[in-house]
């Protein structure tokens, strides 16, 4: 396999799906087989591969988008969300000596502050024009 031609969010990405699925895959065959040591021996490997939590250990903001709430309200907790993402990869960055894993966490950082940038803008749209989110086609009569 040529991996090459893959950037490494792409790979690590597609590891973490294939430890995923992996792991639903021996859980769901260990459901289905009668035989208990194969059984025991699928549930082992479910269990070797990847553990991703239901709930991230490190503090970040969890935003709330129910339906009662407003949705600049929303935004701004989802920027909020997306300020710690980026101060998150820039502490795991500080972390490290080697120069390409500390300019990959540097980059998604810079990510996630474009990621802020672009809420800011849509929050300031949907703060000055009370019609923001409404679709254009409705908006204009049409």
């Amino acid at each position: 396999m040529n991996i090459e031609k893959y950037n490494l969010k792409t790979l690590l990405l597609a590891a973490i799906k294939s430890e995923i699925d992996s792991k639903e895959l021996y859980e769901t065959l260990a459901e289905r087989v009668k035989n208990s040591l194969l059984k025991d021996r699928l549930l082992f490997l479910a269990g070797e591969e990847l553990v991703v939590p239901e709930k991230t250990p490190v503090p970040l903001p969890v935003v709330d988008a129910s339906e009662d709430r407003l949705l600049s309200e929303i935004i701004e907790d989802a920027m909020k969300a997306e300020l710690a993402a980026r101060d998150f990869y820039e502490s795991m960055k500080d972390l490290l000596h080697d120069k390409k894993n500390r300019n990959m966490l540097q980059i998604l950082a810079n990510m996630e502050q474009g990621h802020y940038d672009i809420l800011a803008k849509e929050l300031e749209n949907l703060k000055q024009f009370e019609n923001y989110d409404t679709p254009w086609y409705e908006y204009s009569g049409l």
